[in-house]
């Protein structure tokens, strides 16, 4: 009886699985896939906690300290120095202290000062998103200048808060980086491969000779031509519209090679008969024909994006200073004798390959899922 109740049941599933969509299946295949389910939730992370920085931030990200400058990250207590354990988290004051032989300032615990760790406090106060005005804090510590969760940068600024607002600018450079990509990618593609003839020539020379410039000196080239004048606003959208005006020759490629293939199709004739026009068949049925791959496709463009931005900020041409930027912090750890007395500065670096593989462990779940009948 259990063994009846078992198959009925696994025919029930069977026919549930013929009644679901594309992109049910889709999904239904893409959460067997450990790597992509755990790279999706830290990207749903990074993204919460990039866009919301202001209140995951222990301070304002332009708030100098005088008193920790080049600060290690701060060490989170449970035990005291007394050896008594308390559930609420704590840490220790500060004061500075000199080497004898280098005469290098370094910062060691007061253990005199303690100062307990709490949630929902009120701070530093900001603006969320730019507009929302408030001074509640996620996690930290109402008394200034004690708690730096990855250390202070040269300036004495919080490295750790910092970071968070720098993820929102470099996360959403690959996001609106990858939607002009796949914009131009598809319309050229598309143009080249349905048409063919002159058009198709013209595009693939000029793709030819965007593939074949060398990026760096063409970033260089065009940074130098952006105005003086200009905002830092305005020069994050110029990086952003650069970054995909250079990467969209090879979705290009694709798109043509795919259209070319499949413009002979019965379901393009039937739908040339049914009197479409050429730009729906194009967007209604030969484009979604190969959506899947269209899809892995932008997830795994979106690291080279971040990539992209980081390396132009990090060499100087790209974003620059009062924005922040993975790319921009990194530019503290640009000195092998920083690197070495300062680790901590390498953190927003850390934060750059965590995103990057998060992406391509997405990629490869969604590339595994894209055809959900194998």
């Amino acid at each position: 009886m259990a063994l009846f109740k078992k198959k009925k049941a696994d025919v029930s599933m069977e026919e549930a699985m013929y009644m679901e969509t594309q992109a049910q299946l889709i999904w239904r295949k893409f959460k067997k896939h450990k790597l992509a389910m755990a790279g999706m939730i830290i990207l749903i992370v990074l993204y919460v906690v990039g866009f919301f920085s202001e209140f995951f931030a222990t301070q304002d990200i332009a708030k100098r300290s005088t008193t920790a400058i080049s600060m290690a990250p701060t060490k989170i207590h449970f035990v005291d120095a007394e050896g008594n354990f308390s559930l609420q988290p704590f840490v220790y004051g500060l004061k500075q202290e000199e080497d004898p032989v280098t005469w290098r300032k370094y910062y060691v615990e007061d253990t005199t000062q303690k100062y307990p760790l709490r949630f929902f406090y009120h701070g530093d106060p900001y603006k969320l998103l730019g507009f929302i005005p408030g001074d509640i804090h996620f996690f930290g510590t109402p008394q200034p200048d004690v708690f730096f969760p990855f250390g202070t940068d040269l300036s004495g600024r919080d490295l750790y808060s910092r970071v968070l607002s720098a993820l929102r600018i470099s996360l959403t450079t690959g996001l609106v980086g990858v939607f002009f990509t796949f914009i131009l990618g598809c319309l050229f593609g598309g143009i080249s491969g349905f048409y063919g003839g002159i058009a198709d020539t013209v595009i693939q020379r000029v793709i030819e000779f965007l593939m074949s410039m060398p990026s760096i000196p063409l970033w260089m080239a065009l940074a130098a031509a952006f105005p003086t004048t200009w905002s830092s606003l305005q020069t994050y959208f110029a990086i952003t519209i650069i970054l995909s005006l250079i990467g969209w020759t090879s979705l290009a490629r694709v798109v043509r090679g795919k259209l070319l293939e499949l413009r002979n199709e019965d379901f393009v004739t039937a739908a040339r008969v049914a009197g479409a026009s050429d730009g729906y068949i194009i967007t209604k049925h030969l484009l979604p024909s190969f959506s899947s791959y269209l899809i892995v496709n932008v997830t795994l463009a979106i690291p080279g994006m971040i990539l992209s931005e980081t390396s132009l900020s990090f060499l100087g041409i790209g974003l620059t200073p009062p924005i922040v930027s993975l790319g921009v912090l990194l530019q503290d750890a640009q000195s092998i004798n920083t690197v070495s007395m300062y680790p901590w500065m390498m953190i927003p670096g850390l934060f750059v390959v965590i995103a990057v593989l998060a992406f391509n462990f997405v990629g490869d779940g969604l590339r595994d899922a894209a055809d959900p009948y194998k």
